[in-house]
């Protein structure tokens, strides 16, 4: 079973960017979906953006459609996420999570929901201030 590790995250004025990164050591990552969620206290988790396995789609909550984007450096086995823009409500401790395919055809297709991944990094915290 792939084992993800989170790195970046940290403390950012609003307007600020960072960049979140979610790497394996072992197995391809570009052989799961990989998806980014984020929770606050009290909270559920949320997805927040999924990429395929395949690459070819990556998807985006309306919150942060325009301002994250989430993209794949297979040669490092390595997915990020880029947040610019970031709002105070963006706090949130973030998470990336993967999902096996069992299919070729089921690398094409993600469903961005926590209860299709059972992977998880160990989460980064992101804090937003004026």
């Amino acid at each position: 079973q792939v084992q993800l590790v989170q790195s970046g995250g940290g403390l950012v004025q609003i307007g600020g960017s960072l960049r979140l990164s979610c790497s394996a050591s072992t197995d391809n990552l570009d052989d799961y979906h990989i998806g980014w969620f984020r929770q606050t206290p009290g909270k559920e988790r949320e997805a927040i953006s999924c990429i395929t396995a395949s690459s070819d789609a990556t998807y985006y909550i309306d919150a942060v459609k325009g301002r994250f984007t989430t993209t794949r450096d297979n040669a490092k086995n390595t997915v990020y996420l880029q947040m610019s823009s970031l709002k105070s409500e963006d706090t949130a401790t973030y998470y990336c999570g993967a999902d096996r395919p069992r299919d070729v055809m089921s690398r094409l297709v993600v469903t961005c929901d926590e209860s299709a991944f059972t992977i998880w990094g160990q989460g980064t915290q992101v804090t937003v201030s004026a």
